[in-house]
């Protein structure tokens, strides 16, 4: 792969070279490579076909992990999001011990490894919020709590420039990899003022149905508004609010 420097910039095949255009600007490469049809029958790309598809499933996973929390996705995400989402996926489902190679799941991995993903890489929230917080779920009762004592927002939040008010929302999954399905409940703050101000403690409750069988996943994140004339609008189209999973719970 090579970048195009050229004031012109081309897009198309040329003599055996394909240019195009990608996130990491005007780009370049040979055409080529080993056919599909080889790729799928001959034994020497067995492995291909094992990381391929295991890859896929990495790639299936994201999105129903994704569509779990959707809303809060749209207000809190980088462009960049679904692939790296992908790549720690593809960690989790290298983690099965119990599939053969090619056949390994996010079921059978390890979806703790999602524990701390920020889904906003320009507001992560270690970075964000500093207050001291305690996170739990409970299975049994499908309750996941996040509580957050009473804290000074402009000492505990760093905020973008022309931030005026926050608010802080949590989301509980229990998520079903294997048919795609998902359970989700949603919480958040009241709109707080970003100022000197110390807060009320903050006690967000999620409620899932009960010894749910599948993974349990806590997210929490910090959306940032800014006020003109009375009204709170969200602050530079939500550019640094942060997102992170906080807790993964697996079943036994």
């Amino acid at each position: 792969m090579a970048r195009q420097k050229s004031i012109i910039k081309l897009d198309g095949t040329i003599g055996g070279i394909t240019f195009y255009k990608s996130k990491d600007g005007y780009l370049a490469r040979e055409k080529g490579g080993v056919s599909a049809e080889r790729i799928k029958n001959d034994p020497t790309f067995q492995r291909t076909r094992e990381n391929g598809s295991e890859f896929g499933r990495a790639g299936n996973s994201g999105k129903v992990l994704r569509n779990a929390v959707r809303p809060l996705l749209l207000r809190a995400s980088d462009s960049r999001m679904v692939s790296r989402l992908t790549k720690e996926m593809v960690k989790v489902i290298q983690m099965d011990q119990t599939n053969p190679r090619g056949a390994r799941n996010v079921i059978d991995g390890e979806a703790i490894l999602l524990d701390g993903f920020d889904f906003n890489i320009n507001g992560k929230l270690g970075n964000t919020l500093f207050a001291p917080k305690t996170v739990d779920i409970t299975r049994t009762s499908g309750l996941c709590q996040v509580n957050i004592p009473a804290f000074t927002p402009t000492v505990m939040i760093a905020a973008p420039g022309g931030t005026t008010h926050f608010k802080i929302v949590t989301a509980a999954a229990a998520v079903d990899f294997e048919n795609g399905v998902f359970e989700t409940q949603m919480n958040e703050s009241p709109v707080q003022a970003w100022n000197e101000t110390a807060t009320d403690e903050f006690i967000l409750d999620n409620e899932l149905t009960p010894n749910s069988p599948h993974p349990i996943f806590l997210f929490l994140g910090v959306e940032f508004f800014q006020e003109v004339n009375g009204e709170k609008y969200p602050l530079k189209n939500g550019a640094f609010n942060a997102l992170s999973i906080v807790k993964v719970d697996t079943p036994v």
